[in-house]
């Protein structure tokens, strides 16, 4: 996996076009036939501040990202001090001849030759980037003129005329430069990015309404329902905070809509009653929660693993939730769907866990078959006896018949304080054991529903790396790194984190020679819930939480 990965990283500060140049790149290398796995580091700032779009890409299959840089676009002076000691063996800088190469091995591009404006190039650094990856050139002027169309034929020909010129110079320098091999026949992909990923898979199973607080890196999750919402007939809601957000989450779902939140972790403190009162009322909601440093405000552009128990505990009192925690495009569609029917099917809260890393990243997949997804569950919209309907009746498993108001004759009544069966508030203490037994009997029923974790290699007698969410690539390729070393290695991924059968997965663990945890937070948060919930300890942990995502030179450095 990977091993003939070309690693390009483009850097320079922000309003420089360092992602238009990456994203038009890995637009064409997906189109190509390309496998990619793209990382953004970027700072908290509109202008300034040096961030980089990093694409790895191979002709087969690529899992997670690196630390070692092939091709090192230099879009500002500072690109070339903060990466110069993460070269490769083979690298070559792209920089502007105005600020020179600085002593390292690359080509020095004549920008104000080769652009009529400053403007321009990305366009020129894009002809070369080409050029030296021998990617045929028809892949990047097609997504010109589907970028640059509306604007005019001028417009698109100026484009092309820079992005020529820049070729050709670069053929006439020789340089030398291993050309990316032949893609494997994969048949079609496309290029998402982890959150577009989730706000299609909450498409897929009916999410209609949103409502929202901006909160990078959850952001693009709504920005995506908003861009087919018209199409998709989705209700968009910008509140005025995120306690609002939540609120009026609650309030669509009690009226038959199936409602979605997106925020980061200081967005969802702020959720926390909200989320409380969902479990009271046993409407449903879905919130992902986007992962980033903290605590407080942290490193608000950065990724780290640290909300975990925040999420499990999030909200007073005790009621049934479900955790999951995606590990790659597909898991952030397919999982999203799933979460979707839980919170319909158990009338819970549940959420998705996701990170910067992972939220931002594009990758190539094969499109998703919609007809092979199953039936999302439904409220009533109508029930035998209008006149005898009981909106919390007490049942075996805890799911009470959840009608939509306004359908029927029967009334639907709720309240935030403890009620009867029948949704009247009540202080009858026997009543409150009752109603609160029936709403915790829901947990045994999501413990049986839950997603047991999976298996990747042969567990008997290896180094087990076990992981969570957007960890998984890098686990993957640090278990492959020890198989090539002749070092029995496998991976266990949990893309769900709560709550969990043991049985499905403490017999893995025990056969293995010894178990890593590999986790982006400082204490282990999952490494830790297994330990109280089972009382396995993990012979060893991997943490990172400098913001950067794991890779598997991470992991084995501290192996």
């Amino acid at each position: 996996m990977g091993a003939s990965s070309i690693n390009i990283v483009i850097g320079g500060e922000a309003g420089q076009g360092l992602v238009t140049v990456g994203e038009f790149l890995s637009r064409a290398l997906v189109r190509a036939g390309y496998a990619i796995v793209v990382t953004q580091d970027y700072q908290s700032r509109i202008r300034g501040g040096h961030n980089t779009f990093a694409i790895r890409v191979d002709s087969e299959t690529v899992a997670a990202p690196t630390e070692g840089i092939d091709l090192l676009v230099a879009l500002s002076t500072d690109t070339l001090a903060i990466h110069k000691n993460q070269l490769t063996d083979r690298a070559l800088v792209l920089a502007d001849a105005a600020h020179g190469l600085g002593g390292l091995p690359g080509l020095a591009i004549p920008y104000k030759e080769l652009c009529p404006k400053p403007l321009y190039e990305n366009m020129a650094a894009l002809g070369v980037l080409g050029e030296l990856l021998c990617l045929d050139p028809a892949f990047l002027t097609r997504l010109v003129v589907e970028k640059f169309g509306k604007k005019g034929e001028d417009v698109v020909a100026a484009n092309r005329q820079v992005f020529a010129a820049a070729a050709d110079w670069t053929r006439a320098q020789k340089a030398s430069f291993a050309c990316l091999a032949p893609p494997a026949a994969r048949g079609k992909r496309v290029m998402l990015h982890g959150n577009e990923a989730i706000a299609l898979g909450g498409m897929a199973a009916g999410i209609d309404f949103c409502s929202f607080y901006p909160m990078t890196p959850g952001t693009s999750v709504i920005q995506t329902y908003i861009d087919h919402a018209d199409r998709m007939g989705i209700v968009c809601e910008q509140a005025e905070d995120e306690i609002a957000a939540v609120i009026m989450a609650l309030g669509a779902s009690y009226a038959g809509a199936r409602p979605m939140v997106s925020t980061s972790g200081g967005g969802f403190a702020l959720m926390v009653e909200g989320v409380s009162l969902s479990g009271m009322l046993e409407t449903p909601v879905t919130i992902v929660v986007a992962q980033r440093p903290g605590p407080a405000t942290g490193l608000p552009t950065r990724t780290e693993q640290a909300d975990l128990d925040l999420v499990l505990h999030a909200g007073h009192g005790e009621f049934p939730r479900a955790i999951f925690a995606p590990g790659s495009i597909e898991q952030c569609f397919h999982l999203t769907h799933r979460a979707v029917d839980t919170a319909e099917r158990f009338q819970s809260p549940v959420f998705i866990l996701t990170d910067q890393f992972l939220a931002d990243s594009y990758r190539d997949v094969a499109p998703f078959d919609l007809d092979a997804l199953p039936v999302v569950s439904r409220a009533l919209t109508t029930v035998p006896d209008p006149a005898g309907y009981v909106r919390y009746a007490v049942t075996e498993d805890g799911v009470s018949p959840r009608l939509v108001p306004g359908f029927c004759e029967a009334t639907v009544v709720l309240d935030s304080d403890e009620h009867t069966p029948d949704g009247h508030i009540t202080e009858d203490l026997a009543v409150r054991v009752t109603m609160q037994d029936k709403r915790m009997r829901k947990l045994s029923g999501l413990a049986q529903a839950a997603l047991p974790p999976d298996v990747y290699g042969d567990p008997d007698g290896a180094t087990l790396f076990a992981c969570w969410g957007s960890t998984l690539g890098a686990a993957l390729e640090a278990a492959e790194a020890l198989s090539e070393k002749g070092e029995k290695a496998a991976v266990l991924h949990f893309s769900q984190v709560w709550p969990f059968a043991p049985d499905a997965f403490l017999p893995t663990l025990r056969k293995a020679r010894r178990a890593v945890m590999v986790e982006g937070n400082f204490a282990g948060q999952l490494a830790r819930l297994i330990r109280r919930e089972t009382g396995y300890a993990f012979d060893g942990r991997v943490n990172r939480y400098d913001g950067l995502p794991l890779t598997a030179a991470y992991i084995l450095e501290r192996l």
